[in-house]
């Protein structure tokens, strides 16, 4: 029996080199173990928590598959839906809902740091908190528990809401029966952390992002403008306290990451690692930027997107048809 294996794919705002080597492409080599039944979910609906414009989030969507696809998500192998496409998931939403005790969602991460911020400024604990981010953890384990999965790969900062899922999971079986299957953690222990620009860790919140998509110009810009020591060009250099060696490794060759390490023994300014870093990231994305812009500029994303929510929801369906029967619907 083939294992099975769900990802949630929230959208977001511009992706960068971070976020591919930190998530993206764990989870695309993840799935490619022998005999793992992959899904991948863009989890539209939780992004209502914080965004409300409607063309923003339709865009947001779009742009969120086409980095997947480009990437080399293959939609043919894998089950990958847009999570609004499937309504069976908001309908289980409600019954786990009854299911679930409040004080487990009041120790939910997000809700905890919204109330922990909003006392710090003197305001209402509960001030400008929605229900969307309250229940939050709720409509995962909807989208989790809906469809079985045996296995559900997340970063650290996730792991709550598959304990959450699993908590309300064997609530509502000790009261049901044995109905759903409570999934196991995958966490990816060596996923690379990449510098930004500034040498801290490449995120947004530090505006010290190498957009994924960038084009070759700006791509050289942003590359150039990565700090570096003071160290001169004839002196050895250590690769494993060099930023640029650190981004280098993720998108050049074995070969070429050999070389560069004996360079940087020999001697090498920082003009010139840069230069090589250049190539090694524009040549890495030609091929997935120019399918990222194709993919964009065509209506393929939409039709692969709802084909798998027909491939989902022949799932999904006959599932909740089951829960409902539990419950007494």
């Amino acid at each position: 029996m083939a294992t099975r294996s769900l990802t949630g794919i929230k959208p977001t705002g511009e992706v960068h080199l971070g976020n591919y080597i930190g998530a993206i492409k764990p989870a695309l080599t993840f799935a490619k173990q022998p005999g793992l039944e992959s899904f991948y979910f863009i989890a539209n609906a939780h992004g209502l928590t914080k965004i409300t414009d409607s063309e923003e989030m339709r865009q947001l969507t779009r742009g969120i598959a086409a980095t997947w696809l480009a990437l080399g998500l293959d939609p043919d192998k894998s089950v990958f839906y847009r999570q609004s496409d499937v309504p069976e998931v908001f309908e289980l939403s409600w019954l786990l809902a009854c299911m679930a005790p409040k004080g487990l969602l009041n120790r939910a991460h997000a809700y905890k740091a919204a109330v922990d911020e909003n006392k710090a400024a003197g305001k209402e604990a509960d001030a400008g908190v929605n229900m969307g981010l309250f229940t939050y953890p709720i409509l995962m384990a909807a989208d989790i528990l809906l469809f079985q999965p045996d296995v559900v790969p997340v970063g650290r900062d996730q792991i709550q809401h598959i304990e959450i899922a699993r908590d309300v999971a064997r609530q509502f079986n000790h009261i049901f029966g044995d109905v759903f299957k409570q999934p196991h953690v995958h966490i990816e222990e060596k996923v690379a952390v990449l510098p930004g620009l500034d040498g801290r860790k490449m995120s947004k919140s530090y505006g010290n992002t190498i957009p994924l998509f960038s084009e070759a110009n700006e791509l050289q810009r942003l590359v150039n403008r990565i700090k570096t020591d003071s160290l001169p060009p004839e002196a050895p250099k250590d690769p494993e306290t060099s930023n640029l060696f650190t981004l280098y490794k993720e998108f050049a060759g074995p070969r070429q990451v050999e070389a560069m390490q004996a360079r940087f023994a020999e001697g090498i300014g920082w003009g010139e690692v840069k230069k090589e870093l250049y190539w090694a990231i524009d040549e890495f994305m030609s091929e997935p930027r120019r399918r990222y812009n194709e993919l964009l500029a065509s209506p393929e994303v939409d039709r692969l997107l709802a084909e798998g929510a027909e491939r989902a929801r022949a799932y999904s369906q006959p599932f909740l048809q089951e829960i409902k029967k539990a419950v007494g619907l």
